[in-house]
Protein backbone atom coordinates (compact mmCIF):
# COMPACT_ATOMS: atom_id res chain seq x y z
CA UNK A 1 0.00 0.00 0.00
CA UNK A 2 1.40 3.39 -0.90
CA UNK A 3 2.38 6.11 1.69
CA UNK A 4 2.74 9.42 1.77
CA UNK A 5 4.98 11.45 4.25
CA UNK A 6 2.84 13.96 5.87
CA UNK A 7 3.41 16.40 8.42
CA UNK A 8 0.68 19.40 10.95
CA UNK A 9 2.90 22.63 10.57
CA UNK A 10 2.04 25.21 13.02
CA UNK A 11 2.81 28.71 10.71
CA UNK A 12 3.12 32.30 12.29
CA UNK A 13 4.10 31.10 15.49
CA UNK A 14 7.78 29.17 17.03
CA UNK A 15 5.36 27.32 19.75
CA UNK A 16 4.07 23.96 18.46
CA UNK A 17 0.25 24.26 18.86
CA UNK A 18 -0.44 27.70 18.26
CA UNK A 19 -0.38 30.28 15.41
CA UNK A 20 -2.23 28.15 12.56
CA UNK A 21 -2.02 24.57 11.47
CA UNK A 22 -1.67 23.30 7.90
CA UNK A 23 -1.33 20.12 6.44
CA UNK A 24 1.94 19.74 4.32
CA UNK A 25 2.51 17.41 2.09
CA UNK A 26 6.35 17.71 1.07
CA UNK A 27 6.00 15.50 -2.19
CA UNK A 28 2.83 15.27 -3.73
CA UNK A 29 3.82 14.29 -7.24
CA UNK A 30 1.44 11.69 -9.11
CA UNK A 31 -1.70 12.39 -6.56
CA UNK A 32 -4.66 12.77 -7.98
CA UNK A 33 -7.27 15.58 -6.66
CA UNK A 34 -9.56 12.80 -5.40
CA UNK A 35 -6.62 11.75 -3.41
CA UNK A 36 -5.59 15.40 -2.44
CA UNK A 37 -8.99 16.15 -1.36
CA UNK A 38 -9.12 13.34 0.95
CA UNK A 39 -6.10 13.51 2.40
CA UNK A 40 -6.56 17.07 3.50
CA UNK A 41 -10.07 15.75 4.90
CA UNK A 42 -8.08 13.13 6.65
CA UNK A 43 -5.86 15.68 8.05
CA UNK A 44 -8.19 18.36 9.22
CA UNK A 45 -6.28 21.92 9.12
CA UNK A 46 -7.86 24.48 7.68
CA UNK A 47 -5.60 23.89 4.08
CA UNK A 48 -3.04 21.32 3.56
CA UNK A 49 -0.39 22.27 0.67
CA UNK A 50 0.62 19.63 -1.68
CA UNK A 51 4.11 20.33 -3.18
CA UNK A 52 5.43 19.28 -6.76
CA UNK A 53 7.57 20.40 -9.13
CA UNK A 54 6.82 23.00 -10.90
CA UNK A 55 7.60 21.11 -13.84
CA UNK A 56 7.81 24.02 -16.97
CA UNK A 57 8.74 27.67 -16.87
CA UNK A 58 10.60 29.42 -14.55
CA UNK A 59 9.07 28.19 -11.17
CA UNK A 60 10.45 25.75 -8.67
CA UNK A 61 8.27 24.71 -6.92
CA UNK A 62 3.98 23.98 -7.40
CA UNK A 63 1.67 24.08 -4.27
CA UNK A 64 -2.00 23.69 -4.37
CA UNK A 65 -4.20 24.25 -1.29
CA UNK A 66 -7.03 21.93 0.07
CA UNK A 67 -9.68 22.75 3.16
CA UNK A 68 -11.13 19.31 4.19
CA UNK A 69 -14.19 20.20 1.46
CA UNK A 70 -12.77 22.29 -1.31
CA UNK A 71 -9.45 23.64 -3.15
CA UNK A 72 -8.31 27.56 -2.74
CA UNK A 73 -6.25 29.23 -4.86
CA UNK A 74 -3.91 30.93 -2.38
CA UNK A 75 -3.06 29.99 1.53
CA UNK A 76 -0.76 32.03 3.21
CA UNK A 77 0.10 30.19 6.26
CA UNK A 78 0.17 26.78 4.11
CA UNK A 79 2.82 28.79 2.25
CA UNK A 80 4.65 29.25 5.03
CA UNK A 81 4.23 26.35 6.41
CA UNK A 82 5.38 24.48 3.32
CA UNK A 83 8.55 26.18 2.97
CA UNK A 84 9.50 26.38 6.50
CA UNK A 85 9.35 22.29 6.17
CA UNK A 86 11.35 22.10 2.41
CA UNK A 87 13.99 24.47 4.45
CA UNK A 88 14.25 22.09 7.77
CA UNK A 89 13.99 18.84 5.59
CA UNK A 90 17.36 20.55 3.78
CA UNK A 91 15.84 20.51 0.18
CA UNK A 92 15.78 24.11 0.03
CA UNK A 93 18.69 26.43 1.12
CA UNK A 94 18.32 29.81 2.45
CA UNK A 95 17.24 32.34 -0.53
CA UNK A 96 14.28 33.01 -3.18
CA UNK A 97 12.14 30.72 -5.18
CA UNK A 98 9.73 31.12 -7.73
CA UNK A 99 6.44 29.30 -6.44
CA UNK A 100 3.24 28.65 -9.14
CA UNK A 101 -0.31 28.80 -7.38
CA UNK A 102 -3.42 29.13 -8.72
CA UNK A 103 -3.40 32.99 -8.79
CA UNK A 104 0.02 32.75 -11.15
CA UNK A 105 3.68 32.98 -9.91
CA UNK A 106 4.82 34.28 -6.55
CA UNK A 107 8.22 34.57 -4.70
CA UNK A 108 9.03 33.14 -1.82
CA UNK A 109 12.57 33.84 0.38
CA UNK A 110 13.57 32.20 3.14
CA UNK A 111 15.95 33.56 5.85
CA UNK A 112 19.19 31.56 7.02
CA UNK A 113 17.18 31.76 10.37
CA UNK A 114 14.63 29.88 8.65
CA UNK A 115 11.88 32.58 8.69
CA UNK A 116 9.88 32.74 5.11
CA UNK A 117 8.60 35.79 3.70
CA UNK A 118 5.93 35.33 0.96
CA UNK A 119 5.27 38.03 -2.25
CA UNK A 120 1.58 38.17 -2.74
CA UNK A 121 0.48 40.16 -5.87
CA UNK A 122 -0.23 44.17 -5.36
CA UNK A 123 -3.29 44.55 -3.65
CA UNK A 124 -6.48 45.55 -5.00
CA UNK A 125 -8.87 47.94 -2.64
CA UNK A 126 -12.99 48.54 -3.58
CA UNK A 127 -14.59 50.52 -1.07
CA UNK A 128 -18.22 48.90 -0.45
CA UNK A 129 -20.93 51.34 -0.79
CA UNK A 130 -22.92 51.84 2.34
CA UNK A 131 -25.99 51.68 1.23
CA UNK A 132 -25.28 47.93 -0.39
CA UNK A 133 -24.33 47.04 3.03
CA UNK A 134 -24.86 49.17 6.44
CA UNK A 135 -23.97 48.45 9.89
CA UNK A 136 -27.26 46.93 11.10
CA UNK A 137 -26.53 43.95 8.41
CA UNK A 138 -23.07 43.61 9.09
CA UNK A 139 -23.09 43.55 12.79
CA UNK A 140 -25.54 40.36 12.37
CA UNK A 141 -24.16 38.76 10.36
CA UNK A 142 -20.74 39.03 13.00
CA UNK A 143 -22.77 39.10 16.26
CA UNK A 144 -21.19 42.48 16.91
CA UNK A 145 -23.52 45.55 17.89
CA UNK A 146 -23.58 47.89 14.64
CA UNK A 147 -22.05 50.71 16.87
CA UNK A 148 -19.29 49.42 17.19
CA UNK A 149 -18.73 49.27 13.74
CA UNK A 150 -20.52 52.76 12.81
CA UNK A 151 -18.03 54.32 15.23
CA UNK A 152 -14.87 53.80 12.92
CA UNK A 153 -16.68 53.51 9.93
CA UNK A 154 -16.22 57.32 8.70
CA UNK A 155 -12.59 57.25 8.75
CA UNK A 156 -12.22 53.50 8.07
CA UNK A 157 -14.36 51.79 5.23
CA UNK A 158 -16.20 48.42 4.80
CA UNK A 159 -13.89 47.28 1.97
CA UNK A 160 -13.24 43.91 -0.51
CA UNK A 161 -9.16 43.73 -0.49
CA UNK A 162 -7.17 41.43 -2.20
CA UNK A 163 -3.51 40.51 -2.87
CA UNK A 164 -5.12 37.50 -4.76
CA UNK A 165 -7.54 35.67 -2.51
CA UNK A 166 -10.26 38.71 -1.83
CA UNK A 167 -11.76 39.14 1.86
CA UNK A 168 -14.32 41.84 3.16
CA UNK A 169 -12.15 43.88 5.41
CA UNK A 170 -14.15 45.25 8.21
CA UNK A 171 -13.20 47.67 10.96
CA UNK A 172 -14.34 47.52 14.50
CA UNK A 173 -13.81 50.22 17.00
CA UNK A 174 -12.62 48.14 20.26
CA UNK A 175 -11.21 44.76 20.80
CA UNK A 176 -13.93 44.48 23.69
CA UNK A 177 -16.40 44.25 20.82
CA UNK A 178 -14.23 42.06 18.06
CA UNK A 179 -13.24 39.67 20.97
CA UNK A 180 -17.12 39.36 21.89
CA UNK A 181 -18.19 38.44 18.23
CA UNK A 182 -20.57 35.55 17.59
CA UNK A 183 -20.85 34.99 13.88
CA UNK A 184 -23.90 33.87 12.49
CA UNK A 185 -22.07 31.59 9.83
CA UNK A 186 -25.03 31.50 7.19
CA UNK A 187 -25.01 35.27 7.04
CA UNK A 188 -21.44 35.50 6.69
CA UNK A 189 -21.37 33.04 4.11
CA UNK A 190 -24.10 35.05 2.13
CA UNK A 191 -22.31 38.30 2.53
CA UNK A 192 -19.18 36.46 1.46
CA UNK A 193 -21.02 34.96 -1.99
CA UNK A 194 -22.58 38.24 -2.33
CA UNK A 195 -19.07 40.05 -2.52
CA UNK A 196 -17.04 37.47 -3.81
CA UNK A 197 -15.05 36.81 -1.37
CA UNK A 198 -13.62 34.25 0.28
CA UNK A 199 -14.80 35.21 4.07
CA UNK A 200 -14.76 38.17 6.25
CA UNK A 201 -11.91 39.99 8.39
CA UNK A 202 -12.79 42.00 11.09
CA UNK A 203 -9.71 43.98 12.66
CA UNK A 204 -9.05 46.78 15.64
CA UNK A 205 -6.38 48.67 16.03
CA UNK A 206 -6.89 48.38 20.07
CA UNK A 207 -4.45 45.34 20.51
CA UNK A 208 -3.40 42.54 23.50
CA UNK A 209 0.76 43.15 22.62
CA UNK A 210 2.12 47.24 22.44
CA UNK A 211 3.90 45.73 19.43
CA UNK A 212 1.28 44.90 17.22
CA UNK A 213 -0.50 47.39 14.77
CA UNK A 214 -3.70 45.68 14.76
CA UNK A 215 -5.61 42.16 15.96
CA UNK A 216 -7.87 40.83 13.88
CA UNK A 217 -10.08 37.69 13.16
CA UNK A 218 -11.21 35.95 10.23
CA UNK A 219 -14.49 34.49 9.40
CA UNK A 220 -14.93 32.02 6.06
CA UNK A 221 -17.52 29.36 6.47
CA UNK A 222 -17.79 29.95 2.24
CA UNK A 223 -14.86 27.31 1.86
CA UNK A 224 -15.64 25.43 5.03
CA UNK A 225 -13.92 27.85 7.61
CA UNK A 226 -15.88 29.12 10.85
CA UNK A 227 -12.70 30.98 11.99
CA UNK A 228 -9.29 30.83 10.98
CA UNK A 229 -6.54 31.41 13.34
CA UNK A 230 -4.01 33.27 11.40
CA UNK A 231 -4.48 34.16 8.09
CA UNK A 232 -1.63 35.26 5.68
CA UNK A 233 -3.87 36.27 2.59
CA UNK A 234 -6.10 38.06 4.84
CA UNK A 235 -3.42 39.86 6.30
CA UNK A 236 -1.34 40.86 3.34
CA UNK A 237 -5.09 42.58 1.93
CA UNK A 238 -5.57 44.21 5.04
CA UNK A 239 -2.17 45.65 4.70
CA UNK A 240 -2.61 46.51 1.28
CA UNK A 241 -6.02 47.98 2.29
CA UNK A 242 -4.69 49.97 5.20
CA UNK A 243 -2.34 51.95 2.71
CA UNK A 244 -5.13 52.21 0.47
CA UNK A 245 -7.28 54.25 2.91
CA UNK A 246 -4.36 55.86 4.99
CA UNK A 247 -4.91 54.55 7.91
CA UNK A 248 -1.93 55.84 9.11
CA UNK A 249 -0.71 59.84 9.58
CA UNK A 250 2.41 60.62 8.19
CA UNK A 251 4.88 58.40 6.70
CA UNK A 252 3.86 54.58 6.50
CA UNK A 253 5.41 52.10 8.76
CA UNK A 254 8.19 50.04 7.09
CA UNK A 255 6.89 46.90 8.77
CA UNK A 256 3.64 45.87 9.96
CA UNK A 257 2.54 43.37 12.88
CA UNK A 258 -0.81 41.62 12.99
CA UNK A 259 -1.82 39.46 15.94
CA UNK A 260 -4.46 36.79 15.78
CA UNK A 261 -5.70 33.45 17.01
CA UNK A 262 -5.76 34.26 21.15
CA UNK A 263 -9.69 34.44 21.26
CA UNK A 264 -8.85 30.55 19.75
CA UNK A 265 -6.43 29.62 21.72
CA UNK A 266 -3.85 29.50 19.09
CA UNK A 267 -2.09 33.06 19.17
CA UNK A 268 0.10 33.82 15.98
CA UNK A 269 1.48 36.95 14.39
CA UNK A 270 1.86 37.92 10.79
CA UNK A 271 4.85 40.62 9.53
CA UNK A 272 3.88 42.42 6.75
CA UNK A 273 5.68 44.84 4.60
CA UNK A 274 3.83 46.75 1.82
CA UNK A 275 5.61 48.83 -0.68
CA UNK A 276 3.98 51.81 -3.01
CA UNK A 277 0.32 51.08 -4.17
CA UNK A 278 1.35 49.18 -6.93
CA UNK A 279 4.01 47.15 -5.48
CA UNK A 280 3.53 43.38 -4.21
CA UNK A 281 2.54 43.05 -0.55
CA UNK A 282 4.80 40.24 1.39
CA UNK A 283 3.82 38.40 4.39
CA UNK A 284 6.20 36.93 6.73
CA UNK A 285 6.63 34.38 9.41
CA UNK A 286 8.18 31.56 10.96
CA UNK A 287 6.65 28.13 11.26
CA UNK A 288 7.23 24.56 13.56
CA UNK A 289 6.29 20.90 13.03
CA UNK A 290 3.86 19.61 15.41
CA UNK A 291 3.22 16.48 13.89
CA UNK A 292 5.02 14.08 11.39
CA UNK A 293 3.96 10.36 9.77
CA UNK A 294 3.26 8.76 6.64
CA UNK A 295 0.00 8.24 5.83
CA UNK A 296 -1.58 4.96 4.13
CA UNK A 297 -3.59 5.17 1.07
CA UNK A 298 -6.06 3.06 -0.49
CA UNK A 299 -5.01 1.89 -4.35
CA UNK A 300 -6.54 3.79 -6.84
CA UNK A 301 -9.84 2.75 -8.08
CA UNK A 302 -9.86 -0.12 -5.64
CA UNK A 303 -13.33 -1.53 -4.49
CA UNK A 304 -16.31 0.67 -3.56
CA UNK A 305 -15.15 4.65 -3.33
CA UNK A 306 -16.96 4.71 -0.69
CA UNK A 307 -15.41 2.37 1.53
CA UNK A 308 -11.94 3.40 0.41
CA UNK A 309 -10.98 5.54 3.42
CA UNK A 310 -8.01 7.26 3.90
CA UNK A 311 -5.87 5.65 7.10
CA UNK A 312 -3.66 7.78 9.27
Amino acid sequence: METRRTLLVDAFTDDPLAGNVAGVVPDATGLSDDRTGRIAAELGASETAFVTPAGDGDADHRIRYFTPTTEVDLCGHATIAAYATLFADGTVDAGEYILRTNVGDLTVTVTDEGDVWMRQQPPTVEVVDPDALDAERLGDALGIDPAALRDVGADLPVAVASTGLPFLVVPVNFLEHLGGAEPDADAVEALSEEFDVAGVYAFTFDTLEAESTLHGRAFAPAVGIDEDPVTGTASGAVGGYLRAVEAFDGEFPDELRFEQGHFLDRPGHVRIRVGEESDPVEIGGDAVVSLEGELRLPDEGSGDADDDIVHA
